[in-house]
């Protein structure tokens, strides 16, 4: 089965590519809507799974053309977004679903709207730290902060740890004291806590599992 995926966050898409290709798919990958439409137009796919926020031609853009061109290969909308109308808007377009689906290691993991933004925000700034103003303005949208929400960021970064990492002896999901959280692979380090790390450790791997 061959798959194309439309993305145009790098980190996002190798992790895709990745994590299908260990599940015996063949999968080709394009980082522009331009890109993408022409894969699309003269490669034979299984499967398109295309972002929608795309720089240039938009993903509702490629997948409206590739409708009027004929194209019945089933496509999949890869987005955060959960409002209905979005939903709506994008199958009329004539996509064939959204996918929101998150595994690791092949165990599907069972998250909230929330957590999965988050956990997609974690892996677009993968093995960066991200402190809590930078997840309560570009994940909640809150931008005026004039209510706190560190106890709330707090929350959820505990239930994603859990449904992320409880499973498994490599954590991903780690806290840096006095800044904020990063997303990496590593093993626990000594001195610290499940799920905390010093500023000054580093990791240059890559989660293995596809969120999409």
């Amino acid at each position: 089965m061959r798959i194309l995926v439309v993305e145009d966050e790098r980190k996002v898409a190798k992790a895709l590519q990745e994590g299908l290709e260990g599940e015996g798919y063949e999968v080709a990958a394009a980082h522009t809507g331009e890109e993408g439409f022409f894969l699309a137009n003269t490669q034979a796919f299984d499967l398109v799974v295309l972002d929608l926020m795309l720089p240039g031609r938009d993903g509702l853009e490629v997948l409206g053309a590739l409708r009027k061109r004929g194209l019945a290969t089933p496509v999949l909308i890869l987005t955060a977004k959960d409002a209905v109308e979005d939903r709506v808007f994008g199958l009329d377009a004539g996509a064939d679903d959204y996918a929101r689906i998150v595994t690791r290691s092949a165990r599907p993991l069972d998250l909230t709207a929330r957590e999965f933004e988050l956990l997609e925000y974690l892996l677009r700034n993968q093995g960066q730290v991200v402190s809590r103003e930078m997840i309560a303005r570009d994940v909640w949208k809150e931008t005026a902060r004039h209510t706190p929400l560190d106890n709330v960021i707090d929350v959820h970064i505990a239930r994603l740890r859990r449904k992320v990492d409880d499973s498994f002896d490599k954590k991903l999901v780690h806290t840096v004291r006095g800044v904020g959280f990063v997303l990496r692979e590593e093993a626990r380090l000594s001195g610290y806590g499940p799920g905390t790390c010093g500023p000054a450790s580093r990791s240059g791997m890559s989660p293995s599992w596809p969120v999409f």
